[in-house]
């Protein structure tokens, strides 16, 4: 049974890499063009590329998606345990014009920097000295303003499930700079998605929603308090008989 199950497994990635990838590819062109000419049509646009994303989990690799507790609207700080690309697309379809926060190497990709930067993400230039802190400071505090979340994975990397990571240095100063409320949000997408694999399974991943840390807190408090709730869903994957 566990060969049969790898193989339905190993045809429905295939299928998925085919469908997504090719299927995605009016998304990057059509959002390339709007991050000239329209802005508001970019965001519709990119929840759009996140639902198309959603229903090929869905329907092609069979996963459902359960959500335990609510998602706030509005600008909070949103921080995300990161274990497969799978909650990076989802954070377009799950959110309200979200922010997310992102390494500055991600601004190489050509096309895809111009797309992510006019729709909102902010990348963070971690040698980059002061002049990056503020301008990424004023790119967040811009954002805040306009009733955006904002979203970071605090680990800084995708982390395989069923282990923890240490959560970035630069996640507490960002916490006190911007002084927004965190929710921290469990997701356990590392059992069925491997972080840098190619095999995918059929089941559910789960987001777990956190309750709301209110701003202000000492670093250690606030860095504790996110890394349990982020890891409240880090149970160690089932194994096949």
């Amino acid at each position: 049974m566990a060969v049969l199950r790898t193989l339905l497994a190993t045809l429905r990635s295939l299928l998925f890499v085919i469908v997504f990838y090719i299927g995605s590819i009016p998304y990057v062109v059509g959002g390339f063009v709007l991050a000239y000419i329209w802005t508001p049509g970019l965001r519709a646009f990119s929840q759009g590329w996140g639902r198309f994303h959603y229903y090929c989990v869905r329907w092609i690799l069979g996963i459902k998606v359960e959500v335990d507790g609510h998602f706030r609207h509005g600008p909070v700080l949103y921080a995300i345990k990161h274990e497969s690309m799978f909650e990076t697309i989802e954070v377009l379809r799950l959110h309200d014009r979200p922010v997310t926060i992102a390494k500055r190497q991600l601004a190489d990709i050509p096309l895809w920097n111009k797309v992510a930067g006019t729709y909102g993400m902010i990348f963070v230039d971690r040698d980059g000295g002061a002049k990056a802190l503020r301008l990424m400071m004023k790119a967040g505090k811009a954002y805040v303003a306009d009733g955006r979340p904002l979203v970071i994975f605090p680990e800084g990397t995708r982390v395989p499930h069923g282990q923890r990571a240490p959560l970035q240095s630069g996640f507490a100063g960002l916490y006190r700079a911007f002084g927004l409320t965190v929710v921290p949000v469990a997701v356990d997408s590392g059992k069925l998605l491997a972080p840098n694999g190619f095999l995918r399974r059929p089941g559910v991943i789960r987001y777990k929603v956190g309750e709301p840390i209110p701003a202000g807190l000492p670093r250690e408090e606030i860095e504790a308090r996110v890394s349990a709730a982020i890891n409240a869903l880090n149970t160690l994957p089932e194994t096949d008989d």
